[in-house]
């Protein structure tokens, strides 16, 4: 007896059978729902990019280590889109004497890292982006942070279920600069406050007493990431808390003194939602304002604020909350049955007269019995089977049956699309 050998999909990419990309057609239908509301524009950059645009823009460990890097048949090394940003940054830097600015973009499409999968992250994912250029205000960020929360309420998730949290670099300069922490000190600190919640508190203390900090500085530090009032100090988070009052989304939105997204990279607002359960410890999205986007490609400077959320640990969590909408199997809520062979061609007629009307509508491959028949629709979820047999073809009749109901009614076969609307509207 022979075997035959599964060929596995690549480690880490996706297979998307028709149950997971209806959730991923959800979460597109709602991020677009959510930028539309703020009238953002969406577009589209290549999914294949050189290898020296991430060089110009992102860190060693992406380009060396996270990236997807061959040769093309010319020899130049490209790669599967790792981020976006680089990509905005080229397409705004190559048109940004025509672009009408300020500048709102969204964009929801695959990225590729070379990572070790595990829960809430895989090497192939999907991920929304959204960016507005031009606008260098705590106002504009807040505006961003209302398009995360107002996507957190279109999928169901409330202030008791998420939270989006901010903090400033600004405001955490101000501080290290009190505790006399120097320049070149301050990405390990950001990675030490990153490490916080992972470590026992007597572990974290030797961790960062062993590499440089002082005991005063240590004390300090934590004096700082446990002041939740702390914002009170800037003027820049001040303003931001109005304007998120304003917008109608405060009730999503806390300072945290904790969070230290991107600490080298963003310049003024970082912000990261969560789940407030935390059983799934991953953020949700993040992001914040950048003002140095366009000097590595040949663009003019332009500030900026965004946001990024893969579709991986938002579809992890709708599905633990129970927010997913329930699976259709079929997009077609009418089966036209195929009573015989000699009925075949009439089945098909009659549903293109119902899809000409402007339903979907799906015909049996073949001649089979109508309990068989009844069994398939059932099963693909679809709601109205269509019966017309030589009788009701003679008398210019269909039958339908309410497949959630059992209840069946002969009405004119003109009448069928009208009748099909009626029973789909009873739920």
């Amino acid at each position: 007896m022979s075997t035959k050998t599964s060929i596995p999909a690549v480690k880490g990419m996706r297979e998307f059978y028709p149950e997971d990309l209806a959730v991923r057609n959800y979460l597109y239908q709602q991020v677009r729902a959510a930028a539309s509301l703020f009238g953002y524009q969406e577009w589209e950059s290549p999914y294949v990019e050189t290898i020296d645009l991430y060089a110009a823009k992102s860190g060693e460990e992406l380009v060396e280590k996270q990236s997807f890097v061959f040769a093309d048949r010319g020899g130049d090394k490209i790669t599967l889109r790792p981020e976006l940003t680089p990509s905005l940054a080229r397409m705004v830097a190559k048109r940004q004497n025509e672009l009408v600015f300020p500048l709102r973009w969204w964009q929801f499409g695959p990225m590729w890292r070379y990572e070790q999968p595990q829960k809430g992250r895989t090497r192939e994912f999907f991920q929304w982006n959204v960016d507005m250029l031009g606008v260098n205000s705590p106002e504009a960020d807040a505006e961003l942070i209302a398009v995360a929360a107002t996507f957190l309420k279109l999928v169901g998730l409330t202030s008791q279920q998420a939270v989006i949290l901010v903090n400033n670099r600004r405001l955490m300069d101000a501080q290290f600069d009190r505790l006399q922490i120097p320049a070149a000190q301050r990405l390990f600190v950001s990675s030490l406050v990153d490490r916080r919640s992972k470590m026992k508190p007597e572990a974290w203390d030797t961790y960062a007493l062993e590499n440089g900090l002082t005991s005063a500085q240590l004390e300090g530090l934590k004096q700082i990431l446990t002041n939740f009032d702390l914002w009170r100090e800037s003027e820049e988070l001040t303003r931001l808390f109005r304007a998120l009052q304003a917008l109608g989304v405060e009730e999503y939105v806390k300072f945290d003194p904790n969070i230290m997204r991107g600490l080298l990279y963003y310049t003024g607002t970082v912000f990261e939602a969560f789940d407030v359960s935390g059983s799934v410890r991953r953020a949700i999205l993040g992001g914040g304002r950048y003002d140095n986007l366009m000097a590595d490609v040949g663009g003019e400077p332009l500030s900026g604020v965004g946001f990024a959320m893969g579709d991986v640990v938002i579809g992890i969590l709708l599905q633990e909350k129970g927010l997913l909408p329930a699976f259709v199997p079929s997009p077609a809520p009418a089966l036209v049955t195929v009573f015989d062979a000699a009925s075949w061609l009439t089945s098909y007629g009659l549903a293109a007269e119902i899809r000409a009307a402007g339903l979907n509508v799906t015909v049996y491959p073949e001649p089979a019995k109508l309990p068989k028949q009844f069994k398939f629709a059932d099963r693909m979820g679809i709601r109205v089977a269509v019966v017309i047999g030589p009788d009701e073809a003679a008398a210019g009749l269909v039958t339908l049956k309410d497949l959630k109901t059992g209840q069946q009614q002969t009405v004119s076969r003109a009448q069928a699309a009208q009748s099909i609307r009626s029973i789909l509207s009873n739920q």
